[in-house]
């Protein structure tokens, strides 16, 4: 009996001598939620990461019964403490100042007076949406001499404007965003060809062509560039409406052969998976290699429209397929194509809001597509963008389409930077007043004392161009005069951070008092003027007052690139523009003919 009873021992010696232990625990936020995708380190592991799952809970086999883990996520103050692998983990971790804004609403650019806004939040136009936005005007520089804005690649205004125009019809004004008009085209001057790791600036002052006595400023700041041969894997889920809605030429259809072209343009280590509602919400094809072209092309081409818009359900499933394909290493993307006429569910602008802020600290990325028209909703899609740390565009042809889904690709779906957003400190010594031009904001968001400047996603090489109004002192105008080029006028500061980085990076420019009339400014800045030109009388601003479309017209031809097809084509929304705003006046030219 004794021999039994010694080996039973002995066994168990080496088993325990051997075991394994099983950390398990959940993490979440301090109102309870588990919180996706958090970077888990033990130290007995070196610097091998694990990650928690969709509900936040995670389990890592370990040698050792204690060990001390450390906790990153971004938007999160970085936790390190000891966990005990005999006991269940609950690990809470705090949000970082920058996180909690998520809460608040968001500015486009920083305003001073919030008083006197007493418009609809939401502006329609037929059935059609709007986010009504408060023209910025001019601030005192000495009073407030610090603004700033967000930097995004957003770019839907100006399309939008054309499908109207093209139409016949006046724009609403509401529709145009000066700034993603100028965002719509890729303004040289800066060499672009090779890839680098920071942004770099180029500022110019030139006459104003609408107040002789006012200065233009312009900004002009390039994204850092990817190599393309180094571009990461891309895990893409196509959400796509397919809607009774949906059920015409310039929306479904069009967006069927738009996604062609994207899909045709995929590698390899690409995947695609595609999720429809209309209905009713379902996986329409689980992730797929980019390899495997033709059978993505025929998932897309089977879909037909019908029914109503369960948006909220659909963003849901979207959003957890993109969870489970998820991939560390890759740009993980849910891009939304739809008219925006969510009808079932959460549908207003807040709640859809809400619904996406949940996810943007997953590292899932979201680029809204927008087509249509009747019922485009441009203020759903714009907030939905905003929230889910993305970008949005409107495709209203073939070429629009390619442009977005195959020439500019890559600016449009790998980002080089979050948060991004600029400071500007004007020299009251050299600057009376300033007003930026273009980002405008919501009326909600000016009503609300807890704003916050919020700042874009920013896609690889992207080029962007921003335009202040000054009104010089005169020193400054005695340094023109004179043709004192060293005094500063302004300086940048750039702010914004790497994918998937908490830390902020900062970079900073010099504006110098580099005046030039705009006679004898590049061709890039006088097409950026016309351009705001442009906007503003589509706007029918009170600052478009001392200008017609003729002498649009006339600084557009003296500037643009009649080999640039985009810029080719501004020349004829201008003279479609013009008949539409002034239809009585060629009129009553012929008649006194």
């Amino acid at each position: 009996m004794k021999q039994p009873i010694f080996i039973l021992i002995f066994c168990t010696c080496v088993l325990n001598a051997s075991s394994q232990f099983y950390l398990r625990g959940i993490v979440h936020d301090e109102k309870g939620k588990g919180l996706y995708n958090v970077k888990l380190q033990l130290y007995s592991k070196g610097t091998y990461p694990y990650y928690t799952g969709n509900s936040g809970a995670f389990g890592i086999p370990t040698s050792i019964p204690v060990d001390t883990i450390t906790l990153q996520s971004e938007g999160y103050e970085t936790l390190k403490c000891a966990v005990d692998a005999n006991k269940f983990q609950s690990l809470t971790l705090k949000m970082l100042p920058a996180n909690a804004r998520l809460n608040h609403l968001r500015l486009i650019s920083v305003t001073k007076d919030k008083q006197d806004v007493k418009h609809d939040e939401i502006y329609y136009h037929g059935g059609e949406s709007y986010s009504s936005l408060v023209e910025n005007n001019f601030v005192d520089a000495e009073k407030f001499p610090q603004t700033g804005f967000a930097v995004n690649v957003d770019r839907a205004s100006y399309s939008n404007i054309r499908r109207f125009l093209n139409n016949g019809a006046k724009v609403p004004p509401d529709a145009v965003r000066i700034e993603e008009m100028l965002n719509y085209f890729s303004f040289p001057g800066i060499n672009t060809n090779t890839s680098r790791q920071a942004f770099i600036g180029k500022t110019q002052l030139t006459s104003c062509p609408w107040n002789i006595n006012n200065e233009l400023l312009f900004i002009n700041l390039q994204a850092p560039s990817l190599n393309l041969d180094q571009i990461p894997p891309t895990n893409l889920i196509f959400l796509i409406d397919v809607s009774g809605s949906m059920d015409q030429p310039n929306r479904l259809p069009l967006l069927k052969s738009a996604f062609k072209f994207l899909v045709n343009n995929l590698r390899t280590q690409d995947t695609v998976a595609i999720v429809v509602y209309g209905g009713a919400v379902g996986i329409w094809l689980q992730p797929t290699s980019g390899a495997k072209k033709r059978e993505i092309n025929d998932a897309i081409e089977k879909l037909e429209a019908d029914g109503d818009t369960p948006g909220e359900a659909a963003i849901r499933t979207a959003y957890s397929l993109a969870e489970r394909a998820f991939n560390h290493s890759a740009n993980n993307r849910v891009i939304l194509a739809t008219d925006g006429d969510f009808n079932v569910g959460q549908t207003t602008e807040k709640e859809l809001e809400d619904l996406i802020s949940d996810h943007r600290q997953s590292g899932i990325f979201l680029t809204c597509i927008g087509v249509g028209m009747g019922n485009y909703k441009d203020s759903k899609l714009e907030a939905l963008a905003k929230s889910g740390n993305g970008n949005f565009a409107y495709i209203d042809n073939l070429h629009e389409a390619e442009k977005v889904l195959v020439t500019e690709f890559t600016k449009t779906l790998y980002a080089v930077a979050t948060d991004c957003y600029v400071g500007i400190t004007f020299n009251p010594e050299m600057v009376k007043q300033y007003r930026l031009i273009g980002f405008d904001n919501k009326i909600d968001a000016i009503q609300d004392s807890t704003s916050v400047l919020e700042g874009g996603e920013v896609g690889t090489g992207h080029s962007l161009m921003a335009v202040f109004e000054i009104e010089p002192t005169d020193k400054n105008i005695e340094a023109v005069t004179n043709e004192i080029k060293d005094d500063e006028i302004a300086t940048i500061k750039l702010q914004y951070k790497l994918p998937g980085q908490s830390n902020d990076e900062l970079q900073k420019f010099p504006i110098k008092n580099d005046y030039i009339d705009i006679s004898a400014a590049d061709s890039s800045v006088r097409f950026a003027t016309a351009l705001v030109m442009f906007g503003e009388l589509l706007k029918q601003s009170g600052f478009a007052k001392n200008y017609s479309w003729n002498d649009i017209s006339l600084l557009s031809r003296s500037a643009v690139n009649m080999h640039d097809y985009s810029q080719a084509e501004f020349l004829n929304m201008v003279e479609k523009a013009k008949k539409i705003y002034t239809p009585g006046k060629k009129k009553k030219k012929d008649e006194e003919q």
